[in-house]
């Protein structure tokens, strides 16, 4: 797709290209804590959730934004 472009006209707030290793994380201390949470009382009816454990906050993006199309269409190429 050489010539393929965006729909919407929303981007990340950053200079950073992507937060995978950001989302790895998290994703792997949550796991972490709910495999210890098991391990202590494998009952538990109250697991840790991705928000307790992660601050998004911290990661590389600092959110979305709409901007003009109009006026920014180079970024309206992916």
């Amino acid at each position: 797709m050489s010539r393929s472009h965006r729909k919407t006209p929303i981007t990340g707030i950053t200079t950073a290209a992507s937060e995978k290793r950001d989302k790895q994380l998290a994703n792997r201390r949550l796991r972490r804590r709910v495999k210890q949470a098991l391990r202590g009382e494998p009952e538990a009816q109250v697991l840790p959730l991705k928000r307790e454990v992660s601050d998004v906050w911290t990661m590389d993006k600092d959110g979305k934004r709409w901007f003009d199309a109009g006026r920014f269409a180079e970024l309206m190429r992916k």
